[in-house]
């Protein structure tokens, strides 16, 4: 395993987690007012009493921002990861279904699939990766009967300790970053250049959110709002509304 000089890293992430401030704002304004609505349970926003608009579409706007950003900055940290291995292991980024990266240490070949957080996928997305990992595995034994493969679960952040599940390495956060780098001290290594600019960048994108959230709160009260008060039953009808059970008997 090769070193990497902290420097590297620190040029990395400060090159390229732009792209994740970039992509947030981009997210914003892209969003149209009905497709955020319909993705909300207007049911649990009326049983939480927001009856003021501009509420309303901050709570159901940071919802949605939520799982956005969770999904853009687990893709910079797969970047990161695939960076950082192919530095230290020669890895690369891999071809096969479900697995993200491949790299050979110790006449082992490992076989990754990067998740950002331990809270991944539902239980069906959590079989599909186990199918890919069988079927990657299956693929190479086929070209080499004698290669020695390990499957990882490779999650970015979380203490849970290490543990093989259903023929996978489950590896999470310290670990995680240990295996692909040999550093222990990697996994808080890499906190302070994610904060490169972070003020800046974030100022801008409030400046972006609060425009959103004020251009959507007009719009909200011109199609959702009678005398000022919320007509819930139109926003439910809008998001929920679709009945088509015409030839249905009771």
């Amino acid at each position: 395993m090769k070193s990497l000089e902290s420097a590297e890293i620190q040029r990395f992430v400060n090159e390229n987690i732009i792209f994740f401030h970039q992509n947030r704002i981009r997210s914003l304004s892209q969003l149209k007012l009905d497709a955020l609505l319909k993705r909300k349970n207007p049911y649990l926003f009326r049983a939480k009493n927001l009856n003021v608009a501009a509420d309303l579409i901050r709570a159901v706007l940071e919802a949605y921002l939520s799982s956005s950003e969770e999904k853009l900055f687990g893709d910079f940290l797969e970047e990161l990861a695939l960076f950082i291995a192919s530095r230290t292991l020669d890895g690369r980024k891999s071809t096969a279904p479900g697995i993200d990266l491949e790299f050979d240490h110790l006449r082992t070949r490992y076989l990754v699939s990067i998740k950002s957080g331990p809270n991944w996928g539902n239980s069906s997305q959590q079989r599909k990766q186990e199918e890919d990992f069988k079927d990657a595995v299956k693929r190479l034994k086929q070209s080499n009967q004698m290669l020695n493969i390990q499957a990882v679960l490779g999650i970015c952040y979380g203490n849970t300790r290490t543990a093989y599940l259903r023929n996978y390495m489950k590896v999470v956060g310290q670990n995680f970053w240990y295996l692909i780098s040999g550093n222990k001290t990697l996994y808080t290594d890499i906190i302070e250049p994610l904060g490169y600019r972070a003020k800046q960048h974030n100022e801008d994108f409030e400046v972006q959110k609060a425009a959103v959230i004020n251009m959507f709160t007009e719009r909200f009260s011109a199609q959702f709002c009678d005398n000022g008060r919320i007509n819930w039953d139109k926003l439910v009808e809008f998001s929920c509304g679709n009945f088509d059970l015409v030839d249905f008997q009771m």
